[in-house]
């Protein structure tokens, strides 16, 4: 969105109401895009540093009722926070971070100047899924405690990483979370299966995690997956028990997710479950 905005309402330093050039209502959020402002005033964009459009209505909504609630220091904060996410991952992130990773780390905070903390049981799973999130998110996670002189615990880590996914692949946190727990599931059933404790820290939990949840993603997506009917005949014969395993892990996802898997997904599970096998 290019030109200038007349500004409606100033929320705070940091976030401003305005009306675009096509008279559409827009909220602006910016390290002191208010400042020194005033109602009904032009504000040309070229002068401002870094600042955010909010489009969506809904988002605008939840922005507009989250901005009281948050220290306006925490708000200009975020802001920078946010920019940093975009600039690691030289990508356009969803306008919807705003509203959920200022809400959830604010709140996060709180709770932990309350004495009450929440685990992240799935936190191994998120930094195994989605690694270079989960990098960055280290840095957040550093920069604030830092900044607020607090100590956010590493669950917190995850939580970020899957916000930050969730703004550059426009799924919701929610379903990310559903996908963690789907596949910490799916791993207690394996070594259940087949006896074993896979190390969280080895190549083969790397693997078999990454695996999982692109068969997740390919089903999400309804992608097809090439068919090695010969393979599958053998791998079936020499190696029922993880090819039984495999169909069965394969339902426990259909269940959960209610969409279909192609049947060449079993032949690759049951070539990684065989590699997890006892010798």
């Amino acid at each position: 969105m290019n030109g200038e905005f007349e500004i409606k309402k100033i929320l705070n330093n940091n976030v401003v109401i305005a009306v675009s050039e096509n008279n559409n209502e827009v909220v602006l959020t910016g390290k002191g895009i208010g400042f020194n402002q005033k109602q009904g005033e032009r504000l040309d964009e070229s002068k401002v540093d870094k600042y955010f459009v909010l489009i969506d209505k809904h988002e605008q909504e939840q922005y507009k009722l989250l901005v009281p609630h948050v220290p306006e220091s925490f708000i200009g904060m975020m802001n920078d926070t946010i920019s940093l996410i975009g600039d690691k991952l030289d990508a356009e992130l969803d306008e919807h971070i705003h509203v959920s990773l200022t809400d959830h780390l604010s709140f996060a905070i709180k709770r932990l100047r309350q004495g009450l903390d929440v685990k992240n049981p799935f936190l191994v799973e998120t930094q195994t899924m989605y690694p270079k999130e989960y990098t960055i998110a280290e840095e957040v996670i550093q920069l604030i405690n830092h900044k607020l002189d607090v100590a956010l615990p590493d669950g917190e880590i995850g939580f970020v990483a899957l916000h930050i996914h969730s703004a550059i692949t426009n799924r919701s946190v929610g379903k990310l979370n559903k996908y963690s727990a789907l596949i910490s599931q799916l791993v207690k059933v394996i070594e259940e299966s087949l006896r074993i404790e896979i190390s969280r820290t080895g190549i083969d939990y790397l693997r078999l995690v990454r695996h999982l949840r692109h068969a997740i993603e390919r089903s999400e997506l309804n992608q097809p997956v090439e068919a090695h009917e010969r393979l599958e005949k053998v791998l079936k014969e020499e190696y029922p028990v993880c090819y039984n395993l495999s169909w069965k892990l394969i339902k426990i996802m259909q269940k959960e997710l209610r969409t279909n898997f192609p049947d060449a997904e079993a032949v690759y599970l049951t070539m990684h479950l065989q590699r997890l096998s006892p010798k």
